[in-house]
């Protein structure tokens, strides 16, 4: 079996079923499969693949880059005694793009949305002993309404597009639960006022008839901090906790959350009913802050300069789906190791582990996700739903401090003009911010803005005296226009936001039999360096840029202007690019 870690690591159970591992696998070019039924298992298909890795990547076992549109997927699997008189959920990491499952014939349900987790209930479809789960996939591989992110819609990959991901690719479960279970929980930390807030979805609370009751224990470092039990009567309800001892003004000893000291509270849900405990969920939280305060960007009520590399989440043998979680761990040990304290994860709504791991090791996450590349209605129901869902899932990371629901106009390419895609963007916006009001907002990352809490601007110099004098007062950085586009569109002005220069750098250096490109070229170790230095430095001393974004973390198929080789060895010694992030070189 692959990918044997628990995949849903801020919302544990301590019982489950990990569905990874070999599949039966079939492709239906024809479109054959619904019309010759093969939902019901009675056909074999002709081939393995290993789940949760796509068919186009070599760790799925077939490698087949090809466009396949739609694709099958069948196992048997059978239920200990655990699960006897329990209720039994399905969840899928994610399925690209859309999903339709059965358990023994029975159809349990259906998901649009090819980033995203999903769930269904499938009690009433099992049966004693053998049980057969199919999952039919469909992508849509030449559709440019369909949110991709940098999946590219040719048969080979160029530019600034990779290989494609189709079907499942992150970890499939079984979960027991009983008739009534904790749904999920929204936590939002309050440090100012020293509370964590909860917002507790509670399922099958009709279906009982006792007194329902929330135990909420919040422990740090093993000792319990707080310990409260609330009454449910609602299938969504609001609780608060108090923390204590935690706000002292010397950073080394409050218990704040930040990448040089990402302290964690764990948190147990009990939920029982007339004293009998019904369901258990361990969780964890951080007490953060990010905000805006006169003018400039704030940690934890302390000004705070965002050092960020951009992530494409891409692995050589897995594509989207990383070979392991050690890998994921070590792509945010490496990049804290160059000297950044975050990540702009580019284009893809990224595994809940890896998240996971940008809490437990310290790194700020800016959260975007996949976009389309043209703009009609079913472009717009398509990216609302699936971005909702994405913030909804991520929202209790503390890692997370901004959302950018798009990036460089993509999905909306006429918005200079195009007051629909203006409204579009504007919308995004608010959207967000009614789900989430906590974190900053870009409504159109790189140039074209509508209302957004940052001033993102990408700009690919890489002359040191142009950067310097671009960036040398307001007034300048102001009258930028990255890729010959406005910073603003639709009547938006300039209301003092902070300044993030989001994307910059893409050096080009050869280091592995990797061919490709970038946006400059360096021909050895001390070039490399030098320009390095020549792009970092305009922005450290710059008096308006309060952060930046470099790109890129990896090399990624065609491109070769990362940091690391695509196989994440370092292009130079990672102390010698902390030198040079750090100011010193």
């Amino acid at each position: 079996m692959v990918r044997t870690e628990y995949p849903r690591p801020q919302f544990q159970r301590t019982e489950w079923m990990n569905l990874n591992g070999q599949w039966e696998f079939e492709f239906d070019d024809e479109r054959a499969g619904l019309r010759e039924q093969w939902q019901h298992g009675g056909r074999n298909f002709s081939k393995k693949i290993q789940v949760p890795y796509g068919f186009e990547s070599k760790l799925s076992g077939i490698g087949d880059p090809a466009a396949h549109d739609v694709v099958w997927y069948q196992r048997d699997f059978q239920l200990s005694d655990a699960y006897r008189n329990k209720r039994v959920l399905i969840h899928f990491g994610a399925v690209d793009y859309t999903a339709i499952v059965w358990v023994n014939g029975m159809k349990v349900g259906e998901h649009e949305g090819g980033h995203t987790s999903f769930s269904f209930d499938v009690t009433e479809a099992l049966q004693e002993g053998d049980n057969k789960l199919v999952v039919r996939a469909e992508d849509y591989a030449r559709d440019l309404a369909v949110p991709r992110g940098k999946q590219y819609w040719k048969d080979q990959s160029e530019t600034i597009f990779y290989t494609r991901t189709t079907g499942i690719w992150q970890t499939v479960w079984l979960e027991p639960v009983s008739e009534i279970y904790i749904e999920r929980v929204k936590l939002t930390p309050d440090i100012d006022a020293n509370t964590c807030s909860l917002r507790v979805f509670v399922s099958g609370l009709e279906l009982v008839s006792g007194k329902v009751e929330l135990k909420v224990t919040a422990i740090f470092k093993s000792a319990v901090e707080a310990e409260s039990t609330f009454a449910i009567g609602k299938s969504v309800s609001s609780h608060i906790i108090s923390l204590n001892d935690f706000n002292y003004h010397d950073s080394r000893w409050n218990r704040w959350w930040s990448p040089e000291h990402p302290h964690l509270y764990d948190l147990q849900l009990v939920l029982t009913v007339d004293g009998k405990e019904v369901d258990r969920v361990d969780s964890y939280f951080g007490m953060r802050k990010i905000s805006i305060e006169k003018g400039k960007v704030c940690l934890n009520n302390h000004p705070y300069y965002m050092k960020l590399v951009l992530d494409q989440g891409y692995f050589p043998d897995g594509l989207l789906t990383a070979p392991s979680d050690d890998s994921i761990r070590q792509d945010v040990e490496l990049t804290k190791a160059m000297g950044f304290n975050g990540a702009r994860k580019h284009q893809k709504i990224e595994d809940p582990r890896y998240l996971y791991w940008c809490d437990k090791l310290g790194l700020l996450v800016w959260g975007e996700t996949a976009n389309a590349y043209e703009m009609h209605e079913n472009y717009v129901l398509r990216f609302t739903s699936e971005w909702q869902a994405a913030v909804e899932r991520d929202y209790n990371h503390p890692c997370i401090i901004a959302w950018v629901p798009l990036n460089e106009s993509w999905g909306v390419p006429n918005i200079l003009h195009d007051k629909r895609e203006q409204q579009h963007a504007l919308a995004m916006y608010h959207l967000t911010k009614s789900l989430d009001p906590t974190r900053f907002v870009i409504s159109n990352d790189g140039w074209e803005h509508m209302k957004s809490d940052l001033l993102t601007i990408h700009d690919y110099e890489w002359r040191e005296d142009k950067l310097n004098e671009r960036y040398s007062d307001l007034e300048s950085a102001l009258q930028a226009r990255p890729a010959d586009r406005q910073l603003h569109v639709g009547g938006i002005k300039y209301e003092g936001e902070p300044i993030v220069v989001s994307e910059f750098g893409g050096i080009s250096f050869k280091k592995s039999d990797w061919e490709g490109w970038g946006y400059s070229g360096a021909n050895s170790d001390e070039d490399f360096l030098s320009r390095l230095a020549a792009v970092i430095r305009p922005m450290l001393q710059s008096p308006v840029v309060q952060g930046f974004c470099y790109t890129q973390l990896t090399d990624v198929e065609q491109e070769i202007n990362g940091l690391l080789t695509y196989d994440r060895k370092p292009k130079v010694p990672l102390e010698q690019i902390k030198r040079i992030m750090d100011g010193l070189s």
